[in-house]
Parts: C-alpha cells; sequence; structure tokens
C-alpha cells in the first residue's frame, strides 16, 4: 500500500460502510467519507474510532449531489460505493454514474462497488437448486412483477456500472453480499441487522423455512478492502459465508438464547445457493456464524434493541 493513501468511502456512516470506514483507518488510510449531514449526532460513531481525529474527514454529499461527490473524491486514488438509497431506483442508478463521474474527473484508480445479491439471484429462468455464481443475474422485468423494488434498483445500478466500465478506462470491481449480519458500529438499526432481530423477539406464528445466505458485515468489509488492494482482482464478486435453513438458524440460536421469542413454526420454502470460490480464490477468510450471532446478539443487548429476558419469567 502507499503510504497514506488517500480514499474515499460512500455511506460511510452505515452498517457495511462504517466498518469499512474503521478498517481502512487501521490499515493507516486517510478516508474521506461521504454522508448526509456530518453533524448529525448518527454520525459521531465514526468520529470516535481509532485514527479518525487525524486520518477521517467526513463531507457533506449525497448521491444526486454530483459537485459534493466531486469534492468528497478530489484527490483520492480509490473509491468504495457503498451508499445505497433503498427501494429508490432512480437515486440509486443516477447516484452510482455520478460516483463514476466524479471518479474519473478525480483520476481514480479503482472503485470498489458493493452490490447485492439482489442483483443476482431473482430470476425465473434460473434452475431451481441451482448454485448461483458471478454470471447470474435477476431478472428485472420479473423484479418488478413482484415489486422487488430493492432487487430492481441494484441490479440496473450494477448493469450501468459495467457498462461505464466498458467505455471507460475506470477499473471497477463489484461485490455482491448475501444477507449482510453481525455487529453495527452505527446507532440505527438496519434492514439486515432488522433480519437477525425479528427472528430473536417477534414470536410469529409461523415462518417460511427458506434456505438463507448469510455473510458477516466485518467479512464482507475485508473482502472490499482485499479486492481494492489486489492488483490481480478482476470483475464481479460473490460474497457470502454460510447457508442455513431458516429453523436451523433458530435452532441453533434457541441453543444459545433459550429465552427469546422465536417463531413458532414453520412452512416449507425455497432459497438460494451462492458460490463464494471467485472471492475465496483471492485469499478472503469468514469467521464461524456462531461468532457472528453472538456479536450480533451482544449488539443488540447492549444497545437496548433487544431487552435482556429474565429467566425467572419462565419458571
Amino acid at each position: 500500500m502507499v503510504e497514506r493513501e488517500k480514499v474515499c468511502v460512500t455511506g460511510a456512516g452505515g452498517y457495511l460502510g462504517s466498518w469499512v470506514v474503521k478498517f481502512l483507518l487501521s490499515k493507516g488510510y486517510i478516508v474521506h467519507g461521504t454522508v448526509r449531514d456530518p453533524e448529525d449526532d448518527k454520525n459521531t460513531h465514526l468520529k470516535k474510532l481509532e485514527h479518525a481525529e487525524e486520518n477521517l474527514k467526513l463531507f457533506k454529499a449525497d448521491l444526486l449531489d454530483y459537485d459534493g461527490l466531486c469534492i468528497a473524491i478530489a484527490g483520492c486514488s480509490g473509491v468504495f460505493h457503498i451508499a445505497c438509497p433503498i427501494n429508490l431506483i432512480e437515486p440509486s442508478v443516477k447516484g452510482t454514474l455520478n460516483v463514476l463521474d466524479a471518479s474519473v474527473k478525480a483520476k481514480v484508480n479503482k472503485v470498489v462497488y458493493a452490490s447485492s445479491i439482489g442483483a443476482v439471484v431473482v430470476n425465473p429462468n434460473l434452475s431451481k437448486g441451482q448454485v448461483m455464481d458471478e454470471n447470474c443475474w435477476s431478472d428485472i422485468e420479473f423484479c418488478k412483477s413482484i415489486e422487488q423494488w430493492y432487487c430492481v434498483a441494484k441490479t440496473l445500478a450494477e448493469q450501468e456500472a459495467w457498462e461505464y466500465a466498458k467505455r471507460s478506462e475506470l477499473k471497477i470491481l463489484t461485490v455482491c453480499p448475501s444477507i449482510i449480519i453481525g455487529p453495527r458500529l452505527q446507532p440505527t438499526m438496519n434492514s439486515s441487522s432488522l433480519y437477525l432481530l425479528r427472528i430473536l423477539k417477534d414470536g410469529s406464528e409461523s415462518a417460511e423455512n427458506r434456505h438463507r445466505a448469510l455473510v458477516d458485515v466485518r467479512d464482507t468489509a475485508e473482502s472490499l478492502l482485499m479486492l481494492y488492494e489486489k492488483p490481480e482482482a478482476e470483475g464481479r464478486y460473490i460474497c457470502s459465508s454460510h447457508e442455513i435453513r431458516e429453523q436451523d438458524l433458530v435452532e441453533k440460536l434457541k441453543n444459545m438464547y433459550p429465552y427469546y421469542n422465536y417463531p413458532k413454526s414453520f412452512s416449507e420454502g425455497e432459497g438460494v445457493s451462492l458460490n463464494s470460490e471467485k472471492l475465496q480464490n483471492l485469499g478472503w477468510k469468514y469467521r464461524p456464524l456462531e461468532d457472528t450471532l453472538v456479536d450480533a446478539v451482544k449488539d443488540y443487548e447492549e444497545s437496548g434493541a433487544l431487552a435482556k429476558v429474565e429467566l425467572a419469567q419462565t419458571s
């Protein structure tokens, strides 16, 4: 790594973005982070990170603010594009193009873009039980027909990124994580954190026993840094570490935390199977699922998102 290399992280205050910022700072990078409001209390956690005082600068910019993005990216040699407007198609697509245009203007060497398996797996033409790899794409029209707008947005944005790469000299890499779980650095909840939290506390009468693909937020962040630093990295990468039926996940959690309010029964459901071999061949490693669950539950309990239950109540 070039000493004191400067990089920009869009969506720096979010779930994945915060961990990327933390790991970049720990490796000696100078980090420009884009957030909606640098003075907002929900971004205070970034300023408390080790080395943040001297090596982190927050910029006010959203994805539709091209001029703000240009200011944030100026002087950077790399960009981690992580910001993601949930279920908003135009901001997702236009925002990605704005980031890429600003990167070209700043003469950035490489952009690592966090896409999603939402851009990979929603396709009725894929064979049932097929193990999906980087060649698989979600079907945009089908996603629209079932109102999976997040998948529409992520698929369109990633496809636009690859079209952009064809007509420019900018090196672009994309990472498609599965359901991201694990501890938060930021004070707010996000959709993938809520997935695990709902299993622990909602107590629904019935849940679909789908085959879930999961990955730790820290392992995902580390994959982004690894791809940025490895010159041989090329193209698209699926990032997923564990696959488990939801009923088996609940049983695992019950054994660890028997006092929470889990789904009471399960109906049969389908799911996805993903191949992260391309990423692993570059050297990516991931932690055990149990470690992720322990750290996530500890985070929920300490933040008050998950109230600790008195065991005496059940006696």
